[in-house]
């Protein structure tokens, strides 16, 4: 494991053989999103992309939240453009997320409010502690969560999408499960070991064909279903043609393990 290296006042990165690592580190705050934490965030993600070691992406955080949400402190008595481009360095920082060519894993120990659940419903995956906790509060004090609306909506649906946004309510790990927001729930104790053990099993796949899949679900989800089959056909005879398609089908009809060329 390469020494943790930070990028930001609040983000360390590491290499872990093929699973790159983000922490977020502001424990005593939280891991509140302030904008240079999210751009630390996004240029942590941009690095891991162009890195050719990385294969898989974990963003985890210190102490008891994986974040609270923004750092309401830079929303207060600020110009209209100044509140702008906190949203938007955090639309840029969701964006990244699905623009990388690995998957990207939340692993979620406590709460993940407002633009925290945000980005945990963006990530590919998301794995949590069965203690962690789940909201969009912003309606209570009256700044309604409408960009973590965005991921969240999409993650849940609607009706339960819209129960959390107009309540406020928190949301425990197992329903959070249940209605679509995380991929995986473990004992907090294993949560870490849990979300190693995901990232190294998608990490045995060619880097190739994950990065084709991953790019081509973005493409076909809100796409009409003909749409959807159009596209994604010409995706499949596209990554048949590569090198590791090739190898994997020939090493499935010849029963031996393939090797991986990410290419």
């Amino acid at each position: 494991m390469s020494d943790s290296v930070a990028v930001g006042e609040a983000v360390s990165v590491e290499v872990d053989g093929s699973v790159g690592v983000i922490t977020l580190g502001d424990e005593r705050r939280r891991n509140p999103l302030s904008t240079n934490t999210m751009r630390a965030i996004t240029t942590a993600l941009r690095d891991f992309d162009d890195d050719p070691r990385v294969r898989v992406i974990v963003i985890r955080a210190l102490g008891p939240a994986f974040s609270a949400g923004h750092d309401l402190g830079e929303l207060v008595d600020r110009t209209l453009d100044d509140e702008r481009a906190v949203f938007a360095t955090c639309t840029e920082l969701i964006r990244t997320v699905h623009e990388v060519r690995q998957p990207v894993i939340a692993e979620v120990a406590g709460m993940a409010f407002a633009a925290g659940c945000q980005l945990v419903a963006t990530c590919d995956l998301a794995v949590a502690g069965r203690s962690a906790r789940f909201s969009t509060p912003g309606v209570r004090i009256g700044l309604f969560c409408s960009t973590p609306m965005v991921a969240l909506s999409r993650a849940v649906g609607r009706k339960r999408a819209m129960h959390m946004l107009l309540t406020g309510e928190v949301v425990d790990a197992e329903t959070a499960l249940d209605w679509g927001l995380l991929s995986g729930v473990a004992d907090d104790a294993d949560l870490a070991g849990t979300v190693r053990e995901l990232a190294l099993r998608i990490a045995g796949s060619s880097a190739r064909t994950v990065s084709i899949g991953k790019q081509a679900f973005y493409r076909q989800i809100e796409l009409a279903e003909a749409a959807a089959y159009d596209e994604m056909g010409e995706t499949m005879a596209t990554n048949a043609m590569t090198c590791d398609a090739q190898e994997g089908i020939s090493a499935f009809l010849e029963k031996r393990e393939p090797v991986w060329t990410d290419s």
